[in-house]
């Protein structure tokens, strides 16, 4: 995922977790991560945006 590239993110509480949703602007893929409570919101953006270019890299047609 380049640089520049827009993400959106929902957070929303469920319980003693966080439901984190990240989407690629681009091409509409979406994640969803959970998180607890405690942990800060940079780190639950880290965590769905580590997600959510693993999917992007293993969606990605070959020879990109």
């Amino acid at each position: 995922m380049g640089a520049g590239r827009e993400v959106l993110f929902e957070f929303r509480q469920a319980g003693p977790q966080i439901r984190v949703a990240a989407i690629d602007v681009e091409t509409g893929i979406e994640v969803i991560a959970i998180a607890p409570t405690t942990a800060t919101e940079a780190q639950m953006k880290n965590l769905a945006l580590a997600k959510l270019r693993r999917r992007i890299e293993r969606e990605a047609p070959q020879g990109r």
